[in-house]
């Protein structure tokens, strides 16, 4: 059986993941990546306490909600960043900081 310390290990080394991602990265796709990590952390969290610390369904509807928003946020971002790939021909953070409109 696999113990609350274990889950919560991958738990942070996913949120550790997603961040060094989002701070070494230029690319606006892999921040993207970085992202999706950190709420995959935190639905793993919230799924490990809901399971050994109160045993109902309100960690795991909680994961399911942050699923759900990390979905549309996926499809919201990748809109925004195939926009900005129109525009400027590039997907790099720095150019990013260039637009006016």
């Amino acid at each position: 059986m696999i113990s609350l310390g274990s889950y919560l290990a991958i738990s942070f080394a996913l949120f550790v993941c997603g961040i060094l991602v989002m701070i070494a990265r230029k690319n606006i796709i892999a921040m993207l990546l970085g992202i999706e990590l950190i709420l995959n952390a935190s639905a793993l969290n919230f799924a490990a306490y809901t399971k050994f610390v109160n045993n109902n369904l309100d960690g795991h509807i909680l994961s399911l909600f942050i699923i759900v928003i990390a979905a549309a946020e996926a499809s919201v971002g990748l809109g925004i960043v195939i926009r900005f790939f129109q525009l400027r021909e590039s997907i790099h953070i720095d150019d990013a900081a260039t637009l006016q409109n």
